[in-house]
């Protein structure tokens, strides 16, 4: 089992470390024929585009590994609790509410009230 698990974990390793060659490279090779001619700008090699595409990455779609393909799961999961509100009387939904309130603590609301913490 623990050969399985080596195994596994060298091919992802070998996987990932191919992606971000052919990434690296292309995106150096991108870089090299359009920069230079258009704006006058240097000529990168392999680690900098490398360093290049892990920075915009990072500035375009954050750092949190939780928030990779989360988008989709969020949306389905907001359309399941809309869905079952929506099946709900007024008074089901209150008592629904009211319950997580409890379980989970009043959010933006002061622990002595039930009005925004703001406007207490």
């Amino acid at each position: 089992m623990k050969k399985w698990i080596a195994l596994k974990i060298t091919k992802g390793i070998l996987f990932f470390g191919l992606i971000a060659g052919l990434l690296g490279w292309l995106v150096m090779s991108l870089w090299n024929n359009l920069v230079p001619e258009l704006f006058a700008g240097p000529v990168i090699g392999f680690w900098q585009a490398v360093g290049l595409l892990l920075l915009s990455h990072i500035l375009f779609r954050g750092w949190s590994p939780w928030r990779m393909g989360h988008g989709w799961r969020h949306e389905r999961w907001r359309k399941k609790l809309e869905e079952k509100l929506a099946a709900m009387t007024p008074e089901e939904r209150e008592k629904f509410k009211a319950e997580w309130r409890r379980r989970c603590g009043p959010w933006g609301m002061t622990a002595d009230s039930n009005s925004p913490a703001g406007n207490a």
